[in-house]
Formats: structure tokens, C-alpha cells, sequence
């Protein structure tokens, strides 16, 4: 019984280790000694590493680099197998762009400008960001506002109205909509319900601007 548990409690820790930060490299390979990667095949580690952190989630080459950079795997080798999973199509950065903005739009609802910021800080290319992004389009993010407005709407049907509208166009801040479009639809919203949505920006406090990270915010 404890042979087991103690199986069950390392695949556990194993799991959660490749499954956090963007630059987590998971559990250490076995082998490497104390004198860590380089005492072993260094393409060979490093094969192992990206392929174990590949198979729990899609990751882009940056995140795979300094995975290797911080379990000691010399530049040289990285340079190599990295080189080697990109031809194959194992490491695709455009793909992962393109499929990042469809689940994290559709499923947190937020927009390019938020989404831009995550691709950028998991070291994807401006190019390969802006090609995801041009397939959101407008009305795209027009619709997702008005949706996250529509859930919010009820829960804020007691307060007075610049403090409705502020909550509102903060729930779209946050989530990365620039001001005017979230004032729009917040406006909309309110006069379908009618509310008030006739008050202007000027009684308002400025629109807080949407943070770095979206999903650490809570958004």
C-alpha cells in the first residue's frame, strides 16, 4: 500500500509541474546525476523535456527554450532539437497563436488587445500574432461584448446609474475593449433594458485599463 501511494503522489507531483508556469520544465529527467543535463546525451534531455512538457499542452518555442535554459541544457543542443521539433511541425508558433485567440476569446471572452499581450509574453512573433488577431474580426468582438454585458446586466440592476455603467465598461476594460466600445455597448444594453443609459463618459471616472495578464486578474 505505501509502494502505491507513494507511485500515485510522484505521478501527481509530476503532473502539476508541467502544468504550470509557461517556462515550467517538469520533472527532472532521470539519469542526468548531479551535475544535472549535461552529464547525459544534452539532445537526448532535451528531446525528453520538450516532448513530456508537449504532451500536456501546446507550447511555443520561447517557452520551450527556457525550459531547457533552466534545467542546464547547453545552448547549443537546445538550438538543435528545437530546430529539429520546428521542421516537424511538433513546435508551430503560428498554430498556436491562431488557436490560442479562438479558445481564449471564445472562452473568457477576451479581446485582441488582451489576447495580443499573452502571445507576446509567451514569446510568440509580432507577425505570427497579427495573422491570429486579423481572424477575429470586429464584429466578432463587437458580439463577445455585447454578451459579456448581457450576463452582467441583472446582477447590476440595483445600483445607480453611473455606478451600473462603471461596473459594466470595467467588466469589458478588463477583459481588454477599449473605451469607446465598451461605452457603446454598455449604452446599448441599458436603454433595451431601460435603464440609464444615457449618462455620459464626463460623470464618469476614466475606464480602468485592461491588466497585463487578464487570467491573473481574475477577468
Amino acid at each position: 500500500m505505501a509502494g502505491r501511494r507513494g507511485v500515485r503522489e510522484g505521478g501527481r507531483r509530476g503532473s502539476a509541474e508541467f502544468g504550470g508556469s509557461p517556462g515550467s520544465g517538469g520533472t527532472v529527467v532521470s539519469g542526468t546525476g548531479p551535475g544535472g543535463a549535461a552529464e547525459a546525451d544534452p539532445e537526448a534531455v532535451a528531446r525528453q523535456i520538450c516532448l513530456r512538457m508537449l504532451t500536456t499542452a501546446p507550447r511555443t518555442r520561447t517557452q520551450l527554450a527556457t525550459a531547457l535554459r533552466r534545467r542546464g541544457v547547453p545552448e547549443e543542443a537546445a538550438a538543435a532539437v528545437l530546430a529539429r521539433f520546428t521542421e516537424v511541425s511538433l513546435i508551430d508558433d503560428a498554430m498556436f497563436a491562431r488557436a490560442w485567440v479562438d479558445s481564449r476569446h471564445h472562452g473568457r471572452g477576451l479581446a485582441g488587445r488582451a489576447l495580443g499581450a499573452e502571445l507576446r509574453q509567451r514569446g510568440v512573433a509580432d507577425d505570427d500574432i497579427q495573422a491570429a488577431l486579423s481572424e477575429l474580426g470586429p464584429e466578432q468582438e463587437l458580439a463577445t461584448a455585447r454578451e459579456l454585458v448581457a450576463r452582467r446586466l441583472a446582477a447590476t440592476a440595483g445600483l445607480p446609474g453611473p455606478a451600473r455603467i462603471r461596473r459594466l465598461t470595467g467588466v469589458l476594460a478588463r477583459k481588454g475593449y477599449p473605451a469607446g466600445l465598451a461605452y457603446r455597448v454598455v449604452r446599448e444594453a441599458l436603454e433595451r433594458a431601460g435603464g440609464d443609459g444615457r449618462v455620459s463618459f464626463d460623470d464618469l471616472e476614466v475606464l480602468p485599463e485592461p491588466d497585463d495578464d487578464p487570467e491573473a486578474a481574475g477577468a
